[in-house]
């Protein structure tokens, strides 16, 4: 096993490495690329020698002649930083229109899918809309490529280029950034830079910088002295000129957002401070102007969006729009926000500030240049800008495609003056399509130019020349974009290959584990004449489990919605777990029906009540979080908890809380072998628990930022740790051996039997610990969630630890039968858990606000720690549960064997619990890393596959550290006790053997009763097999003899086990109202208060407000019947004219499918032909919609055929109105 899990490693490390490299990029900086240019240099400045190691520009020529490399070497140059820079302007032919430039970088609350924000949001921000609407400033919806994390987006805004996918896990150790960018080339031409904020610009560009002053993006808690940081410099650096970059970089709206989402209360606080910024920014810049200081850019960005909870990360709506706001740009929209060519992407933001300042465009760009930041140059100017970029972007695809020459297409070996004949229809592969369209380009600006020098040039071929530089611009910018990078073949089969050996291992060894032999009936299956192994309906859905989860990796909307299929396996494993349970019950005979009268149930009834238990708690984990990507805004547990209010969840969390440490200490009361180290041990935890419910009254964990409370929280931590550990440690040596008097006064006649013997009596001291470490690392792991986790998320905490509970306590009544299965099962509930908790596949759930919980200061390692084990929360806490499983578990398999030795007693307490969590976890990792490489080349692979994979790797991680955790402990455990057995005492079984067994039977009825039942031992043993049957029978907790057991149940425990029986009905009972309750309180509008009397008020109220608007609708119009039915399987339209009051009325009645704004479109449609809805009806049913509507102001055939077209067009294409229609941004 060992050797498979370190193979596992080996491929995955040779996988990754070759699945996610950097994108191939053009190393340095622009250079001199043409014979022209070094003639030209050399007559402009013949006394500058040149060089082999000179930088230079070489976007301002066309490498169409294909020898631009050879003849860069002989034409490169070092200049001054001052005559680069007029080198530069000379040869773009576009002399910049400002002197300075300030990047301010911050977060700004757009509106959800294109639509505004907010009032309060827009009314935070006056100055800013006024800059907009007064035509002072074009802004912009600037589309972001994922991952949106910090470091790559400012990475693509000043070089153009989008990094590859791990770029998101270097963002949290910023190297210093190689690649051409702006920044070099300001710094080449002898810019003097300023940047304050965010410490990654200095990571980035280290030693760029004439001053600084940054600040640790990652302390999201700090939400004041960030933003101060930098503001407290802004007056006195906008009244200097020594410098020609300002960089200000705001994070206080990105950590009110991770702190509280989108409608946190500290969000309009902060949106009118960045407003104030703005308008300190641009008065400045104005009274610069006007003392002939320079004309100064300002240039507003955010980095990316972010969700309905404030985190970013994936590739969703919210998260990818941003924006990019040009302060300084003359508009001819008097309202710029309601321009339909306000989108770009943020990679358009490098080459158009690279050409406002006449420096060479980054090589590895993939931006187009924003036209309208040129429109006020001539048309030359404008066209040698489109030239410039298309140049650009031209020596980037033969970099990518080695060999690639555009200038022996034969349909452009020459051209005519006649426009039509300078265009060719272009097809074929990607490569010539882009030769084609970038030399109908060409051959246009040419024929342009030729007709300008003969005065014949008309508008129309200057539009005609735009739009074909347009159509190659945005051509070859999308291709780029998504371009995928050739993978080492070799490397990621052999990784693959040595994946797959594993996992087949790791799948063997757990085959033959379990065709061994095994108790009870599977021993005598295995035994039998056919020697066959049967499978089980349980072991037959284990297989089918891991092919549904195989067969849904290659869809993006299953791995988006993972959740569904992990909550379907846990119900459906939990309905066959109580099909096993209630079926000796169904078809029992009489003679079993007779034992059940005299109390033979009583574990078929804990069996039943676990699962039961198990599946109220699933369902609630179900419904508490929405989950996935694509779903999210729908309702459930959580938000409605939100919307009530904050002092309703800090309760929760309070309760929750509470109960955790109730139910921790009713587990350990169970565990009554040795009281003392009981109470100790109870002892200990307790005060943690106590100290953690402290704590979570006094401070909010996720608002409080003093010093005191990260002091308070880091105590907790250790005294966590000292209790958790210290267990784990002492308990092996200080719990009690189980050896009575007489026996250790025996003396020893057989090595092999003393042997024997001792690993038998050591299994109840390894029970026993197993028990109680286990124990404890589920104490202090639910314990440390509570600190780390969302308040809203303790309830769920408290769900968890209910499952492993009722797990264990199903475990330990159902027999030995196929282990294996058991495993699974509780691998499964960490997976449903995780989800539960609120992740999913995307970056964007990962909680960064709870992995600075407790840190007095950034700590990139500690904050890393904190936060893998906040999101694997779940998964770990089973992993560890499988300590007690063992306890509960295995030590009654191992009883049962002949032949117990040292070696046998790790392979089979190591065996499943370890084995089944990591050959699962293989299986789908290798699974997913061939349907990787399969969609390589799928639209999503980056956006959906990649994030995913990045999760598998971490789960993978997890089962890791949660097996080898369950191992050292077991291992140290198994160590120790023998150990102290053999220096203890020396066991015999001479004439005090059944002295021995009557004390081991006696112990074990006494102190473990509440887990199981166990057998009557026989009193007196006379020889050694006797002995062992009498061991073997006072540590079973789980195998049972269905002929000779008998159950003896006093009066007492009758009267218990019916008032149990009545305590479960009376709260399935209320939970079923609770249940009908909490769905009154998600449909009801309005509802402020949620208590139940409250809840029925306001139903009657909504049931009455009902029945008078239907009464008034029937009065309005005649008390008729209403028009609207039922909606037909087929799309139909139909349209008529009826009586109206006063004018005409058009009536018109269609089906469609039922879709989202639906009736936005309807009314859209409808305005669009200037007409009017004065009625409106609609019935949804099965997925069809059908709509009635009564419309005036329809005159004439024409606007009838119109409107006919318009809602023909709507009911066939569903989402174009949606498509067509552009995001308008507005602050």
């Amino acid at each position: 096993m060992i050797s498979a899990v370190i193979l596992q490693i080996i491929g995955l490390s040779l996988f990754v490495f070759g699945f996610f490299p950097v994108k191939p990029a053009l190393s340095g900086v622009r250079s001199l690329s043409s014979l022209s240019f070094s003639d030209f240099f050399l007559n402009q400045f013949p006394l500058i020698t040149l060089s082999n190691n000179a930088s230079g520009p070489e976007s301002f020529y066309s490498d169409d002649d294909g020898d631009s490399d050879s003849v860069a070497n002989h034409t490169q140059t070092s200049l001054p930083p001052h005559l680069l820079k007029s080198l530069y302007q000379e040869l773009s032919g576009i002399h910049p229109s400002f002197d300075r430039l300030i990047l301010m970088v911050t977060e700004f609350v757009l509106g959800k899918d294109g639509l505004p924000p907010r009032e309060d949001f827009r009314g935070a921000m006056p100055y800013t809309q006024a800059l907009l609407s007064n035509g002072m400033a074009i802004g912009y919806h600037a589309k972001a490529a994922p991952p949106t994390v910090t470091m790559p987006r400012l990475k693509a805004m000043v070089s153009g280029a989008i990094g590859g996918f791990l770029d998101v896990a270097f963002n949290f150790n910023t190297q210093a950034m190689l690649d051409d960018n702006l920044l070099g080339q300001f710094f080449r031409i002898g810019w003097k830079m300023v940047m304050l904020g965010d410490e990654t610009w200095l990571k980035l560009f280290p030693g760029l910088f004439t001053r600084h002053d940054g600040v640790s993006s990652f302390y999201v808690k700090d939400t004041v002295q960030v933003d101060q940081n930098v503001s407290r410099h802004l007056e006195s650096e906008l009244n200097r000129d020594d410098w020609n970059l300002l960089i200000l970089h705001y994070l206080g709206l990105d950590h009110v957002g991770h702190i509280g989402g989108r409608n946190s209360i500290l969000m309009t606080p902060k949106l009118k401070e960045m407003d104030e910024v703005v308008k300190m920014i641009h008065l400045s810049t104005i009274q610069t102007r006007d003392n002939d200081q320079g004309k100064t850019l300002l240039v507003v960005v955010s980095d990316h969006g972010m969700t309905e909870n404030g985190n970013h990360g994936g590739s969703s709506y919210e998260e990818t729009d941003s924006l990019a706001l040009f302060v300084g740009l003359k508009s001819d929209h008097s309202d710029y926000a309601a321009s339909p060519c306000n989108s770009i992407y943020q990679v358009d933001i490098a080459p158009t500030l690279a050409l406002l300042f006449d420096v060479p465009i980054p090589k590895n760009n993939v931006g187009v240049v924003i036209s309208e930041a040129f429109d006020l140059l001539t048309d030359d100017k404008q066209l040698r800008v489109l030239e410039l970029n298309s140049w650009q972007l031209l020596r980037l695809i033969q970099a990518q495609l080695p060999g690639l020459s555009c200038r022996n297409l034969p349909s452009h070996n020459g051209f005519t003056d006649g426009l039509a004949s300078t265009i060719v229809e272009c097809s074929g592969s990607m490569e010539k399509m882009l030769c084609c369209l970038y030399m109908n380009a060409v051959n246009l600006h040419s024929s342009w130019k030729s007709k300008s020098l003969s005065r014949s040039k008309s508008r129309d071929d200057y539009s005609c020349t735009v739009a074909a530089y347009h159509q190659f611009l945005k051509t070859a910018s999308e291709w780029l974009s998504r371009r995928v990078t050739d993978k080492p073949v070799g490397l990621l089969a052999f990784g693959i290959v040595t994946m797959a050996v594993s996992s087949l291992t790791l799948l063997g060894l757990m085959i033959c584990m379990s065709t061994e032999d095994q108790p009870g009936e599977n021993q005598r299956l295995c035994n039998s004449i056919t020697g066959m192994h049967k499978w089980s309906v349980n072991e037959i859905f284990l297989l089918g489990v891991m092919l549904i989860l195989v067969m849904s990796m290659a869809s993006s909307s299953m791995v988006e919605e993972e959740q569904y299929i992990w909550h379907f396996v846990l119900s459906t494993s939990y309905v066959l777990f109580l099909r096993k349970a209630v079926q000796p019950l169904a078809s029992g005979s009489a003679k079993s029906l007779f034992k059940m009268m005299k109390g033979q149930t009583e574990r078929h009834d804990i069996c039943i009540s676990s699962i039961i238990l198990l599946l109220i708690s699933g369902r609630i984990l179900r419904g508490w979080h929405q989950g996935g990507v694509n779903w999210t805004y729908l309702p459930d547990i959580s938000k409605w908890l939100e919307q009530a209010g904050v002092n309703h969840v800090r309760s929760i969390q309070l309760v929750s809380g509470l109960l955790v440490i109730s139910l921790s200490m009713c587990a350990l009361s169970l565990f009554g072998s040795r009281r003392k180290i009981t109470r100790l041990f109870g002892l200990c935890f307790l005060i943690c628990g106590l100290l953690v419910l402290w704590h979570l009254y006094h401070n909010n964990a996720f608002v409080s930022t003093s010093y005191d409370a990260a002091i308070q929280t880091q105590i907790i931590y250790a005294i966590l740790g000292i209790a958790t550990i210290g267990t784990f440690v002492a308990l092996p040596w200080f719990i009690p051996l189980w050896f009575p008097s007489t026996c250790s006064e025996l003396n020893v006649k057989s090595t092999s039997v003393t042997f024997d013997g001792q690993c038998i009596f050591s299994l109840v001291e390894f029970r026993d610990s197993s028990y109680l470490i286990g124990l404890a690392y589920i104490i202090c792991w639910c314990l440390l969630q509570l600190l780390l986790q969302q308040p809203i998320n303790s309830m769920p905490i408290l769900l968890l630890l209910v499952q492993i509970f009722s797990s264990m306590l199903y475990f330990s009544c159902s027999g030995l039968q196929h282990i294996e299965v058991e495993v699974a099962l509780l691998y499964y509930m960490g997976m449903a858990g995780h989800f539960a908790l609120g992740n999913s596949n995307t970056l964007a759930t990962i909680d960064v606000a709870g992995a600075f919980i407790g840190l007095s200061s950034h700590s990139m390692f500690l904050s890393g720690i904190l936060m893998f084990i906040i999101t694997y929360a779940s998964p770990m806490l089973f992993l560890l549960s499988m300590l007690m499983y063992i306890s509960v578990k295995c030590t009654s398999y191992l009883a049962n064997h002949q032949n117990v030795d040292l070696g046998h007693l790790a392979k089979m307490i190591l065996g499943f619990p370890c084995l089944v969590p990591v050959g699962l976890n293989s299986i789908l990792l290798t699974s997913y890393t061939i349907v990787l490489v399969l969609m390589r080349n799928h639209l999503f692979v980056w956006s959906v596959f990649s994030p995913k994979y990045l999760y598998v790797c971490a789960a993978t991680v997890c089962v890791y550290a949660g097996v080898f955790v369950v191992a050292a402990t077991e291992i140290y455990t198994c160590s120790i006790i023998p150990e102290r057995a053999d220096s203890d005492a020396d066991l015999t079984f001479d004439d005090g053997l059944s002295t021995c067994a009557s004390f081991m039977a006696s112990q074990q009825m006494n102190d473990v009763q509440p887990l199981s039942s166990y057998n009557n031992s026989a009193a007196i043993c006379s020889n050694q097999d006797d002995f062992r049957q009498a061991l073997i029978n006072s540590i079973n907790e789980t195998t049972y003899n269905n002929s000779e057991a008998r159950q003896l149940i006093s009066e007492e425990e009758s009267k218990l086990i019916a008032a149990k029986k009545h305590s479960m009905a009376e709260c399935k009972r209320r939970s079923r109202i609770n249940s009908q309750f909490a769905t009154l309180r998600t449909i009801l509008p309005n509802l402020i208060k949620v208590n139940k009397a409250s809840v029925l008020e306001e139903t009657i109220r909504c049931v009455k407000e009902l029945t008078n608007t239907v009464s008034r609708l029937k009065e309005i119009y005649g008390g008729g019947r209403l028009e609207c039915v039922f909606p037909a399987g087929a799309d139909k339209l139909r349209i008529g004219s009826c009586e109206g009051k006063g004018q005409e009325v058009v009536k018109v009645v269609f089906s469609c499918d039922d879709k989202r704004k639906l009736l936005s479109d309807v009314a859209r449609a409808v305005r669009s032909v200037k007409g009017k809805v004065v009625r409106a009806e609609m019935v949804t049913m099965g997925g069809r919609t059908k709509c009635v509507l009564w419309v005036q102001g329809i005159n004439g055939n024409d606007e009838l055929k119109m409107l006919k077209r318009v809602l023909n067009a709507l009911t066939e294409k569903p989402n174009m109105a949606r498509t067509s229609s552009k995001p308008k941004l507005t602050l």
